[in-house]
This record gives C-alpha cells, sequence and structure tokens, in this order.
C-alpha cells in the first residue's frame, strides 16, 4: 500500500510537515462506513451485467454494512437498460439512472455521485476487467483513516500498446500535475462520498480524480488490485481518443491546482 499526502505547492519544510501530518492522521483515525454506494457506468454491457451483478454480491457478501448498486445506463443502445431493470426489480438494493444519450463516463460517475446514498463512494466499470472481489481489503484501507484508495493494476491484461500508452500517459500526467500516482487510469476507487460530491465536474474529471480529492484535503492510499483480460463485448475508448482529451484537461487541472482556494474554519457560530 502507498499512502499519498495532499500536495502542497510551499517549501520542502511545508511539505515534509504535511506528509508527516498524514501519516499521524493515517495511524490514528478510523473511518466508520455506514452503507456504501458502487456507481458503475454502463455503455453497451448487456452480455456482462448479470455477471457483473453476481460478483459483487458474492464479493461484497461478507460486510457488515449495507451496500447499493448505482447503475448508470450512459445511452446504451444494446438491452443493457432492460437487463438493468430487470435486476432492479429482483433486488432493492440496485438502482439505475437512465441518459436520454451517450454522455461519456465523467458525466455518468457525476451523476452516480449526486444520487449515491452511502458515505462511501466505490466506483468500477461493467466490462468485468476491475475485480469486485478486491473490494473488501480496499474497503479495510479506507476504514484505516483516508479518504481515498486507488486500485493499481500491477499486471495488466491489456495488449502491449495499450499497456504502454497508458504508462506513458500516466507518466506525463504526473508529471505536469505533480503527482506520484501509479494508475490513475484503474476505475476501481473507494472515496468519501462528501469529498467527492464536491470536487469539480467536468469532462474528463474522471481521469484526475485523485488530485481533485486530493484538493479537497483528501488522504489517498494505492493497493494493488486484480485485472482480467475482457472476454465479452468491445472496448469503448481508443487509445489516441483518450490522449488527446487527456492532454486538454490536464492543463486546467494543473491550473486548478494553482488557483484551488482551500481555508479552514477555526470558530464560527453559523448553524
Amino acid at each position: 500500500m502507498l499512502l499519498h499526502p495532499a500536495p502542497c505547492e510551499k517549501s520542502f519544510l511545508c511539505r515534509f510537515t504535511t506528509l508527516v501530518k498524514c501519516y499521524i492522521h493515517f495511524s490514528l483515525m478510523k473511518n466508520t462506513i455506514n452503507k456504501i454506494s458502487l456507481i458503475i457506468p454502463v455503455y453497451n454491457e448487456e452480455e456482462n451485467l448479470q455477471d457483473l451483478y453476481s460478483e459483487i454480491t458474492r464479493g461484497l457478501s461478507g460486510l457488515t454494512c449495507a451496500f447499493e448498486l448505482l447503475l448508470v445506463d450512459d445511452g446504451s443502445t444494446d438491452s443493457s437498460l432492460g437487463v438493468i431493470r430487470a435486476l432492479a426489480g429482483s433486488d432493492e438494493r440496485v438502482r439505475f439512472l437512465s441518459f436520454a444519450k451517450n454522455c461519456g463516463q465523467s458525466a455518468a460517475f457525476a451523476a452516480g455521485f449526486r444520487y449515491a446514498d452511502g458515505d462511501v463512494v466505490v466506483t468500477l466499470d461493467a466490462d468485468l476487467q476491475n475485480d469486485p472481489a478486491d473490494i473488501p481489503a480496499m474497503l479495510d484501507v479506507y476504514a484505516q483513516g483516508v479518504d481515498m484508495v486507488i486500485g493499481w493494476r500491477a499486471k495488466r491484461q491489456d495488449s502491449m500498446v495499450k499497456r504502454y500508452a497508458s504508462r506513458f500517459a500516466n507518466w506525463v500526467r504526473n508529471r505536469i500535475s505533480r503527482e506520484t500516482v501509479r494508475d490513475t487510469g484503474c476505475s476501481l476507487k473507494v472515496m468519501r462520498a462528501q469529498m467527492v460530491k464536491r470536487i469539480p465536474m467536468f469532462t474528463g474529471m474522471h481521469r484526475f480524480l485523485p488530485t481533485l480529492m486530493k484538493l479537497e484535503g483528501a488522504k489517498v492510499a494505492e493497493v494493488r488490485v486484480n485485472h482480467r483480460p475482457r472476454s465479452k463485448g468491445v472496448s469503448k475508448y481508443g487509445i489516441w481518443d483518450r490522449a488527446w482529451s487527456s492532454a486538454y484537461d490536464l492543463f486546467a487541472v494543473r491550473w486548478m491546482q494553482k488557483r484551488h482556494i482551500g481555508y479552514v474554519v477555526s470558530d464560527t457560530n453559523v448553524k
């Protein structure tokens, strides 16, 4: 597990002090989890949804807290919505939103964050490449006192071209945004709901969730997770599509880091 403190633009002493505070916070504070909201964008994944539901319910069966599945249909043109409705009809823990047209993954996550009932949010893809069996271990790390846990796909099951393109993009993203995140592209993440609902929502924001959470003061940890090859359906994203859009968004995020307003109220009589 790797722990990331919130970034600081000031001196080495400031950064060192922040790091020490971060580890003290991590060592002493504990998080209580009352309910988990799993937010899953869906776009033409009719073949995977039943298996996804089965894996999630089996993987989370040992949890003592409540959980919900919030499936966001992103204007699917296959029968995904019908499968989602059937799942919701058979299990009250399954809730769904359906977009009138395809709006993209960031919009799906933004809508999910808005309508999530849980105090903890878990995001993952619907293509079964993320393994729901990793979620309990990530929740254990979250419970130790951090605000966000990122999945790190140490052994990616993608083509060589896709793996190297992703590594290069991650390096560029870290270089410009002054991050050290190993795998910001992994959709499997655990986040404090109250905090993630405060971050700015824009197209492409899902690629920068760790950085945006840190702007809100989040303590972020990374853990190794399983990654599986896609067995059904087709990928919805091309390498170059993501490269150009990520580059455009990256400079906007860097601007946000420089211009972010952060403050702590020491006293007030406001209710």
